[in-house]
């Protein structure tokens, strides 16, 4: 059976594989932008790194732009489950509700998720059962970015950055009245109903209102299969009695429900000449479960120690109850962009601050921990005009934030954190070949009163890459990044119990900053229906943090440190599509993609010491899609093979195999801005578990989904 799952994943991959040389021998040029369309990727502006214009095959390093129809086909509720099926992307899944991105095996502080250009401005890096403060909902792109212009949004992104792209500060002058987009969407497997809206409208002068809101509520999802594990549920059996039956448990994941919403207002000025200036106001509101746990009174623990699902007894709050997440945040936005004249083509600000709250509330009602999180963050760019193929963009960032949490279980101490940078991205066009450059300048205070700790750190990181026209539609890319990393606060300072993720969570003040050097190439291909993008990095870390369990217990919880080490990354991703038919104006195309991420501990003189705990194994995602210019549909699988490379106290992660389709349909035609989407997700209803989050052994990931969409624009 997993041989023939295996296959079944692995088919339109090797198909693929095989037919892009084939099909490539007869296209001597690749496909213009004009020729190319959302399914053969053109090369397309990235925003994210936009302080001047780039095109995604020119930059050096992999990239991914999630936009449009295919945004609406992965749209979730939170920001790690619509990126999880993006190449060599992963999430925490601590629940539906509270998820964020790995890239590359790399998460937490490592991965800026950015709203716009600039913090999230929550406390998901403090805990996994944090949730994101962005809302999917009113993306209009997502784009994930690694290598030299990474650098230009923060040294501790060694792993990458997300940014999400709203609208609320608006960019352009609608030109025909006010300009509306809307999405709305019903899913099966946790009752799910969404809707989210914004508006622009001009006001003349150049100036342009926003407005915007979205509602998102889901009740306690269905699993497939099991909702415990097999370990779970074998060690329940031991023990027998109440818990053995409750082990046995399928259906509904208990405590998993939510309900979002969020309200936004804002006003932009867009001059004739290239000038902008615009601010938004904004307040999120999300109440949600955290899963509950498996009770048994065995001295072993199951995964990691048992931190997501053995709890001893009921102890002044810990075990078997219902924990809620009450989070709020307001939050304030400002844009401007200033044309100049001479050696600089314009200057650039972006600013935001926000004031965050989330509360922990037990089963009896009570607040058992409140965290407090004032941010700010402003960043300034100066745009280099362009010069004999030289262009580029300098600038200076600072950030702050005031962290504090209050209550029985205030596992980290009132913090504050302030930052400062200076950075450059420089890029050089020398026609076949183009090179780019990037390097930061950090300067980090982490500061606790409550225990007498501060700690300065001087980072410096830079990066360097560049990329080559091969001919026959490829071109090579490679690049090559030193970068260091400031311990954050929560790794520093973290010293006890925390309810929600049921652990007891110790860091280490004496910490030394992290060091990382790495590598990427990346080949991209494309022609008149096919393209291909592989990708292979490593990277290699000194005084890696990362957090291990202990096997001890304290206060009756399985004790996690922070623990520092030297750690090797690599891996690879590749990705492909190839049209196989075409029947009027609808075209069949198999696409592919593989991505595998390997993960060591070094030991003494760099021998493998073990391996980094909570790696992703390999997956294949292969697929069959046929797309019109009204109608399109896909049917794919996806399989992740079984996880036995694991850390001290994990438990492995059995394999599993997906089945996916989905129909879309534009009622108004191949022009217009509708689209109505309806998907049938885990149609076989499988138990999958993803070996990336801690809550693996007792929230398994969804059941059979059928999910209806609408996305309108007018």
């Amino acid at each position: 059976m997993r041989l023939s799952a295996l296959f079944l994943s692995a088919s339109p991959i090797c198909a693929v594989a095989f037919a892009v040389p084939a099909v490539a021998q007869q296209a001597s040029a690749p496909a213009t932008d004009d020729q190319a369309d959302g399914h053969t990727q053109p090369s397309i502006q990235i925003v994210v790194s936009a302080p001047f214009e780039r095109k995604r095959d020119d930059v050096a390093s992999a990239v991914t732009v999630l936009q449009g129809d295919d945004l609406q086909l992965q749209q979730r509720s939170t920001i790690g489950e619509t990126l999880a099926r993006q190449p060599g992307v992963s999430s925490t899944f601590f629940g539906p509700n509270a998820s964020r991105p790995i890239l590359r095996g790399l998460d937490s502080e490592r991965v800026r998720v950015l709203t716009d250009g600039i913090g999230s401005f929550d406390v998901s890096n403090t805990s996994v059962d944090h949730a994101v403060a962005v809302n999917p909902l009113l993306a209009d792109r997502i784009e994930i970015l690694r290598g030299p212009a990474a650098l230009l949004y923060g040294s501790g992104a060694i792993g990458g950055v997300v940014n999400m792209r709203d609208l609320r500060i608006p960019r352009e002058v609608p030109q025909s009245g006010p300009h509306v987009d809307a999405v709305a969407g019903l899913a099966s497997a946790a009752d799910e109903r969404n809707v989210a809206a914004s508006v622009n409208a001009p006001l003349g002068g150049g100036f342009v209102a926003h407005l915007d809101g979205s509602f998102f509520e889901s009740g306690n999802y269905r699993t497939g299969g099991f909702v415990f594990s097999k370990d779970l549920r074998e060690e329940a059996a031991e023990e027998g009695g109440e818990v053995a039956d409750e082990a046995q448990a399928r259906g509904r994941l208990e405590n998993t429900s939510a309900r979002t919403w969020d309200v936004a207002g804002g006003l932009g000025w867009v001059g004739s000449n290239g000038a902008n200036f615009g601010f938004a106001v904004s307040h999120l509101e999300n109440r949600y479960g955290i899963p509950n746990s498996l009770e048994t009174h065995h001295d072993d623990h199951g995964e990691e120690g048992g931190v997501t699902a053995l709890a001893e007894d009921d102890h002044e709050g810990h075990g078997h109850e219902d924990i809620t997440l009450d989070m709020r945040q307001t939050r304030v936005d400002v844009r401007g962009a200033v044309p100049l004249g001479g050696a600089f083509k314009e200057l650039k600000v972006r600013g935001g601050w926000a004031d965050y709250r989330h509360d922990e509330i037990e089963s009896t009602g009570e607040i058992g921990t409140s965290f407090f999180n004032r941010s700010w963050e402003a960043r300034a760019e100066l745009v280099q005009a362009q010069r004999n193929g030289w262009q580029g963009a300098s600038g200076l960032q600072y950030f702050s934030r005031n962290f504090n949490a209050v209550g029985e279980e205030a596992y980290i101490p009132a913090n504050e954190t302030r930052q400062i940078g200076l950075f450059t991205l420089q890029e050089f066009d020398l026609g076949v070949a183009k090179l780019e450059a990037g390097a930061r300048y950090e300067h980090a205070t982490v500061r606790s009163a409550a225990i007498g700790r501060e700690r300065t750190f001087d980072s410096v990181s830079l990066s360097l890459g560049g990329s080559v026209d091969l001919g026959s539609g490829f071109r090579l890319a490679l690049s090559g990044a030193r970068s260091e990393r400031a311990p954050s606060a929560e790794e520093l300072f973290a010293n006890g119990a925390h309810a929600a993720t049921r652990a007891f969570e110790i860091g280490n003040p004496d910490f030394r900053k992290e060091r990382q050097i790495g590598g990427e190439a990346v080949l991209r291909g494309r022609g008149e229906g096919w393209r291909v993008e592989l990708s292979a990095f490593i990277n290699r870390f000194d005084n890696y943090i990362f957090l291990n369990p202990t096997g001890e217990e304290e206060d009756e919880l399985p004790v996690f440190q922070y623990a520092q080490a030297d750690a090797r990354f690599y891996g690879f991703e590749a990705e492909g599509a190839v049209t196989v038919a075409q029947a009027g104006d609808t075209r069949f195309e198999l696409t592919g993609l593989v991505d595998y991420t390997r993960a060591d501990v070094l030991g003494a003189n760099g021998q493998q010491g073990g391996a980094v705990p909570r790696i992703p194994p390999l997956r294949l995602i292969g697929g069959l899609e046929a797309s019109g210019s009204v109608i399109g549909g896909r049917v794919e699988v996806e399989h992740a093979t079984a996880q036995r490379r694991i850390a001290a106290f994990e438990t492995e992660t059995p394999a599993w195999t997906m089945v996916n389709a989905s129909v879309s349909w534009k009622p108004f035609g191949a022009q217009s801005q509708t689209t109505l989407m309806l998907q049938a997700n885990n149609i076989f209803d499988v138990e999958a578990r993803r070996h990336t989050s801690f809550l693996k052994d007792v929230a398994p990931l969804f059941g059979r989904d059928i999910r209806l969409s609408a996305r309108f624009s007018f």
